[in-house]
């Protein structure tokens, strides 16, 4: 793909001064709004990547920047040694929007993760009465929660994992959708099982019907927490608020929030549970700088209010089940399957037709940007705020495409 030697320089410099580690397609963004985004050539593409649903709410929502730039003309950061006057409103807010007790809040969603991990382990030793030093939490193959040296040591992904050991033991790694194999992993010593309720990154696989609903019931026989990763999924990605109310009418025992609870305008992530979970922690053992910062409070609070004001779910819901139902209509001798839920899509590329890659580049060289992901699938996940003539547009594309 020919590119401008404005666009060049920029990569080149990238290049030279940046560590090799992600693989982009060959554009230079410079602007956002709404579901659009502009290189800087000035070429128009609709996104369909959304920061890795990030940006839920639309590029640069008004709303949103607006409370961002309010916010940091007047406090930034405290750090946790002093009380802020935006933490707490945030906090209530996400509570009460997602049915938990206690919030605890992070910057990404590795932090996020890392502190599950923590309060799981010590809820275990605390609560449960396991021995020192053997908490075990159980994962499933193919699972993506982040990329510390932690999570990594619980990945089956081996690219996550070369040369970054010594890993951290104390995880065990299952098949993802399979009850059977979760009921029968289970010790004494198991806190927790910590999984996605569609795993993304590894391109959209939804479990069968019924396969969370049996893993709560598992969780409770055996007295392990459920902890579900929805920073990719939650939020109104996938038609409801947070993925696990399509099959769960109880809360999970944990639930882990980023991405999108910020809008793309800067980085949050939450950790929400009961008290008997997040009351472990006591002063000093455990914190963040940033975590609960004034501004990312208040950009948070106006991200969540977006989504409740403007029914992103409800949106995703309506206009994805269309979508889906209107890709799965083209034929094509390339596409191996469609699958999804709300505006969380992927489309399998046949392995006899090669990677996923080059369908993305020529996708990108008719306005839609859209991102591979394990070598075979196109991922869609456009903004929330996406109208149908967009979502036609983008059709007729993918279509002329395949």
């Amino acid at each position: 793909m020919s590119i401008s030697d404005k666009t060049k320089k920029i990569i080149d410099e990238a290049d030279r001064y940046g560590a090799h580690n992600y693989h982009p397609l060959p554009v230079v963004l410079c602007r956002g709004e709404g579901v659009w985004v502009w290189d800087v050539d000035g070429k128009k593409y609709l996104d369909c990547l959304s920061a890795y649903s990030a940006v839920n709410q639309g590029h640069c929502h008004p709303r949103i920047v607006k409370a961002l730039v309010e916010q940091s003309s007047k406090f930034s950061l405290s750090s946790r040694a002093f009380h802020n006057d935006q933490m707490g409103s945030f906090l209530k807010a996400i509570c009460e929007f997602s049915g938990f007790e206690k919030a605890l809040p992070m910057n990404s969603g590795a932090e996020a993760v890392e502190t599950a991990i923590k309060a799981l382990r010590k809820w275990g030793y605390l609560k449960k009465g396991v021995a020192a030093e053997q908490a075990e939490i159980i994962v499933c193959s193919n699972n993506f929660h982040g990329r510390t040296v932690s999570i990594v040591s619980f990945s089956s992904e081996e690219g996550y994992r070369e040369g970054f050991g010594p890993f951290t033991p104390g995880f065990k790694i299952i098949s993802y959708n399979d009850l059977q194999a979760f009921e029968e992993a289970i010790t004494k010593n198991t806190v927790a099982f910590l999984l996605e309720p569609i795993q993304g990154e590894a391109g959209i696989l939804i479990p069968d019907k019924g396969y969370l609903k049996g893993v709560q019931q598992i969780c409770k026989k055996n007295n392990v927490m459920l902890a579900v990763d929805e920073i990719q999924t939650g939020l109104g990605r996938t038609g409801r608020d947070f993925c696990f109310q399509h099959e769960l009418s109880e809360n999970p025992d944990v639930l882990i929030l980023g991405k999108a609870i910020s809008g793309g305008l800067y980085p949050v992530s939450v950790m929400l549970a009961s008290e008997e979970i997040l009351g472990v922690f006591k002063p000093g053992q455990h914190g963040s700088t940033f975590g609960g910062n004034p501004l990312g409070s208040r950009v948070a609070a106006e991200a969540l209010a977006v989504i409740k004001d403007e029914k992103l779910s409800q949106r995703a819901a309506q206009l994805g089940e269309g979508f889906i139902a209107k890709l799965k209509t083209i034929s094509s001798s390339h596409v191996e399957e469609v699958r999804g839920l709300g505006l969380m899509i992927a489309i399998e590329i046949k392995k006899s037709s090669g990677p996923a890659r080059p369908f993305c580049e020529k996708l990108q060289a008719l306005g839609v940007l859209a991102k591979e992901t394990h070598g075979q699938s196109i991922r869609l996940a456009p903004p929330l705020v996406i109208k149908q003539e967009e979502l036609d547009w983008l059709f007729e594309q993918i279509k002329s495409v395949l």
